[in-house]
């Protein structure tokens, strides 16, 4: 194939995932040249190294935690994880999408390359021997692994290496003590290895409630799984079949030989390849510097959206879409959309799962409203105790002033339904005493969100 240098299109996307497909397919279906990049297989990472193989995982731990709860109350024995076979039932979610995300490109008519993608001038994109020109450009090239400065750091494997193991190791320890070391290590735990989460302070899931992190973190020490709170780790290095994890904890030396040891210490915008400067394209630590239209603030012809964009939006998929239907009006019409992020949910994918939504109790007193936080231990209560859950807790925050819902917490087995309730009720300004009033079926968790909203 010749090099294409000679080719214009009206936009060039650099990243395959949620958004950057989004927007290609929107502008495309207006009649716009599009071409479309990524160096790693088409689909991003949240469909293939991310989101959704690891609810196939995380949903397996938690049957074996629900099958735990009622052992004894009417179930005989627990379920056991066959890790090659659910390895495999991931595999069938995942392996077929490089292929269909091609597909979809040749029939929109969008042009797509396989390599990285740099910039060589304002308007123009380099992607191995090509050389494409746009008018205008996206990055949605998502966010990649922090780099720890750790001595071996190498040996270390990603996210995405956890989620494609052949055999789980007896004994894996995950650096950092975010949502994915949190959900990987309760995955693992669950299908039978001995666990270590290290995290460099007293503080893990620092987005969330503090003490609905404090009981979820006793909830994970009762399957075995051991924290190593104020920990730095300082070395990495092979020993016999697995690894020397080496570092400190509360100045103390600490050494634990595993089998595999996974970063899971946070993750930063994913640009280091794109040679921004050569597109005078400004950036700083959160990502490439845009205005409120996710616009460059220095170079008009390109925009960012998802993981890589330094707007305050959370790194979360459902932020990435949100951007990304923004930068598609933008582009069609300029300066016509901003992306609003009042109440964007998340949700750690442990068991009990926690959840979180609008302000966090903290933010709420700082915002000097007259608030009342209702914090509710729900282990007792009917939903909850018929199928032997604990802990079942939740915070919700009220405007005394208004009724208006400022945030909603929950820790428990349903708490990725509960917090779309909350959720909608921020999001569209509903009070406390109309979602109270709203007729949910009866016996569901919808039935109990009454009692989480006395004003």
């Amino acid at each position: 194939m010749k090099p294409l240098s000679d080719f214009n299109f009206d936009l060039i996307v650099l990243g395959t995932g949620s958004a950057g497909q989004n927007v290609a397919t929107s502008c495309r279906e207006k009649g716009w040249s599009v071409a479309i990049i990524d160096p790693r297989p088409f689909g991003g990472t949240c469909s293939q190294r991310g989101c959704d193989p690891k609810r196939v995982l995380a949903g397996a731990a938690e049957l074996i935690a629900r099958s735990r709860n009622l052992t004894g109350k009417g179930i005989q024995s627990e379920n056991a994880i066959d890790w090659s076979e659910l390895m495999a039932f991931k595999n069938t979610f995942t392996e077929g999408i490089p292929k269909s995300t091609e597909e979809k490109f040749e029939q929109a008519g969008i042009r797509y390359f396989h390599g990285t993608a740099s910039f060589a001038d304002k308007r123009t994109i380099t992607v191995g021997e090509h050389t494409l020109t746009g008018g205008k450009i996206l990055i949605a090239t998502g966010a990649r692994p922090a780099t720890l400065g750790i001595d071996g750091e190498e040996l270390l494997l990603h996210s995405d290496d956890f989620l494609d193991l052949e055999s789980l190791p007896d004994t894996i320890a995950f650096i950092g003590g975010g949502y994915i070391s949190f959900e990987f290590a309760h995955i693992a735990a669950e299908a039978g290895a001995k666990v270590h989460v290290i995290h460099n302070d007293d503080k893990p899931l620092k987005n969330f409630d503090p003490d609905l992190v404090e009981a979820l973190v006793d909830s994970m020490k009762k399957i075995g799984i051991a924290f190593h709170l104020n920990t730095k780790t300082t070395k990495l290095s092979r020993s016999g079949r697995g690894f020397l994890l080496e570092g400190t904890q509360n100045g103390t030396p600490l050494r634990l030989e595993c089998g595999a040891v996974v970063h899971g210490a946070g993750r930063v915008p994913n640009i280091d390849e794109l040679d921004l400067e050569q597109g005078e394209v400004d950036f700083d630590k959160k990502g490439v510097t845009v205005n409120e239209y996710l616009r460059s603030t220095s170079n008009p012809d390109v925009y960012a959206a998802g993981d890589v964009s330094g707007s305050p939006g959370p790194s979360l998929t459902p932020a990435a879409g949100l951007e990304a239907r923004s930068v598609a009006a933008n582009l069609l019409q300029a300066d016509s959309s901003k992306p609003n992020y009042t109440a964007i949910p998340s949700i750690a994918f442990t068991y009990p799962m926690l959840a979180s939504v609008g302000m966090s109790e903290a933010q709420a007193k700082d915002s000097g409203k007259d608030i009342k936080v209702n914090h509710v231990d729900m282990s007792a209560w009917y939903t909850y105790k018929r199928i032997g859950e604990q802990p079942s807790r939740a915070k919700v925050i009220l405007d005394k002033a208004d009724g208006r819902i400022l945030g909603a917490h929950i820790l428990n087995g349903e708490a990725e339904h509960l917090i779309n309730y909350f959720t909608i009720a921020i999001r569209h300004g509903l009070t406390a005493p109309q979602l109270s009033d709203t007729l949910f079926a009866y016996p569901t968790d919808g039935s109990d969100v009454q009692y989480l909203l006395e004003m």
